[in-house]
């Protein structure tokens, strides 16, 4: 059964649980039974005791001296999050993001199944990308209110993001994943987080030597 999820907890605890999960997860497959927050923040360059301090808002998922079961805490972390069932994930925009996106075999096993593709350019509508038929943006309202589908990632260009994001959110979308190169405009309780490889590049850059 899911573990309780205390609102209160900041919004960057919950950030972190996935890295913590992936760390988890990678233990496992190479066949580590127990691990520390030590050897965890070892690897995720991130305090022992912030990693004690953040699995503390959900329980005690170890002992001291002793460490944590991978298994349970990976179970564990998994129902805090959600993701012990598969949430079907819908895809706007089928240019070459959208289109490596749905290629990408990499969502199923985390807990997401992309399950459609849409576009708006009726050229690109009918065709098909991987094992999607694209479909038209006028069926997405009623494609995924039929269907409960509460995630969505958009990837068309940044001047028609924001029409796309209020589509979604009138089929019921709460959750959406942004691609486009713009801050989305959502009402209260719809979730959005941005992925945008051109910020964070500018922001390592602050950190390099300047050319000689």
């Amino acid at each position: 059964m899911p573990l309780k999820i205390d609102n209160r907890i900041p919004d960057i605890v919950i950030g972190r649980l996935p890295l913590y999960l992936r760390a988890l997860n990678r233990l496992k497959q190479v066949g580590v039974d127990v691990t520390s927050s030590h050897e965890l923040g070892q690897k995720l360059g991130i305090s022992s005791a912030q990693i004690r301090k953040d699995l503390s808002h959900f329980g005690g998922f170890g002992k001291q001296g002793t460490g944590y079961q991978i298994d349970f805490l990976i179970d564990k972390l998994q129902s805090v999050l959600k993701l012990d069932r598969q949430w079907k994930v819908a895809v706007v925009g089928a240019g070459d993001l959208g289109s490596a996106i749905s290629h990408y075999r990499g969502f199923i096993d985390r807990g997401f199944e992309i399950s459609w593709l849409f576009d708006a350019d009726s050229e690109k509508v009918g065709t098909q990308v991987d094992r999607f038929v694209v479909l038209p943006m006028s069926d997405i309202k009623k494609t995924l209110t039929d269907n409960h589908c509460q995630i969505a990632m958009v990837a068309v260009p940044a001047e028609y993001a924001q029409n796309v994001a209020d589509t979604l959110v009138e089929a019921g979308v709460k959750a959406i994943l942004n691609y486009a190169p713009i801050n989305l405009t959502v009402p209260e309780g719809v979730m959005v987080q941005y992925i945008d490889p051109v910020v964070h590049m500018q922001h390592m850059t602050y950190y390099l030597d300047d050319e000689e």
